[in-house]
């Protein structure tokens, strides 16, 4: 494509995305200048992937941080390492958190390697391997070891202490503080009122601070939060996947704005100059009519929405990525829960 062209291609895409935000008109016909890579990590012989929604890099900018669901959708029972490492060839380095996690979800790897899951169900009675696990964050090293914990494992709470609920995500700020996406329940209108949707704040050494938000659809307020992204800004950006947007607050919890270009979102994720990539991976003709499931990618700063890379399945009750990450060199990978793969996308 000559440069002309792709300047023209990309000038129609910010026109479009201009266009379909003033209207609420789905987000769908942009350029897709990626290319699909499936089966690129190799897993252990006799080892298969299971579900996964949680992937990020690792501060080398090009290792792959991985929490996946033990070959099924649970690890309740099994003794396989649920956190994996690979290299940029997808080749295995290293794996830890047997029997530690029921149900990996969110991860963030801070500036510092450690890696951070949650842990987004809780014990079930029809389930008795499921007992004392769940309802919490766990902090490891980048060789395993355990660092610090939040919430209690196998208790739910939803007040102002220390316990969590299904927590979805999580992500450290600029100073060591810690914020946790809680409640993984209540996308639909008919969730209990005492559904669990908010943002918990701890400070660096796991001490509960505030949380904000609540079950609605009003600014400020949640149905899922599901993801968690830094701009550099230092605005927290929250994946309301229910709510089919994004919200923006500042560190403490105020609103900005909230923006519903990128869909419904489960997973987002936003590099060092502002490039924002929006994963749904669940949008039908009945959660979010119109909208394809795929990967968007855009303007953390702007809010334009440049790129569409489709949904490489099409099909199930979630099947694009719920996770997404980006490396340094600008390769995508989406963690994908239905499908049970981690997909490799590049340009």
């Amino acid at each position: 494509m000559t440069l002309v062209r792709r300047i023209s291609v990309l000038a129609l895409a910010a026109v479009m995305c201009v266009a379909a935000l003033a209207s609420g008109q789905a987000v769908n016909d942009l350029p897709n200048p990626y290319t699909t890579h499936q089966g690129h990590f190799n897993l252990p012989d006799g080892r298969t992937w299971g579900s996964t929604s949680a992937v990020d890099i690792a501060p080398d900018g090009t290792s792959i941080w991985v929490g996946e669901r033990c070959g099924t959708n649970s690890c309740a029972g099994s003794d396989l390492d649920p956190m994996l490492r690979f290299d940029a060839e997808g080749n295995l380095v290293t794996s830890f958190g047997a029997g530690m996690l029921l149900f990996p979800h969110g991860i963030h790897v801070d500036s510092d390697g450690n890696v951070w899951i949650t842990d987004a169900q809780g014990p079930r009675e029809d389930q008795p391997a499921s007992a004392g696990l769940g309802h919490r964050v766990i902090k490891f090293s980048p060789t395993g070891d355990v660092l610090l914990e939040l919430g209690e494992a196998g208790v739910a709470g939803d007040g102002s202490d220390h316990l969590l609920n299904t927590p979805c995500d999580v992500t450290t700020g600029a100073d060591g503080s810690i914020y946790v996406a809680d409640g993984h329940g209540g996308q639909g209108d008919d969730a209990p009122p005492d559904t669990v949707a908010r943002i918990v704040k701890f400070d660096a050494e796991g001490n509960y601070i505030t949380h904000w938000g609540g079950l609605g659809s009003e600014p400020g307020q949640f149905r899922t939060p599901h993801g968690l992204a830094w701009d550099s800004r230092g605005r927290l950006f929250v994946a309301d996947r229910g709510n089919k947007r994004i919200q923006i607050f500042d560190t403490e919890g105020t609103f900005q704005e909230e923006w519903t270009q990128f869909s419904r979102l489960s997973g987002i994720f936003i590099t060092d100059d502002d490039m924002l990539y929006g994963t749904d991976s669940e949008s039908n003709d009945i959660r979010n009519a119109g909208w394809r499931r795929g990967i968007r990618v855009g303007s953390a700063a702007t809010g334009e929405v440049m790129y569409f890379i489709p949904d490489p399945v099409g099909a199930g009750g979630t099947s694009a990525a719920e996770g997404v990450a980006v490396d340094a060199n600008g390769n995508i990978f989406g963690a994908e829960v239905g499908p049970s793969q981690l997909v490799r996308y590049t340009r």
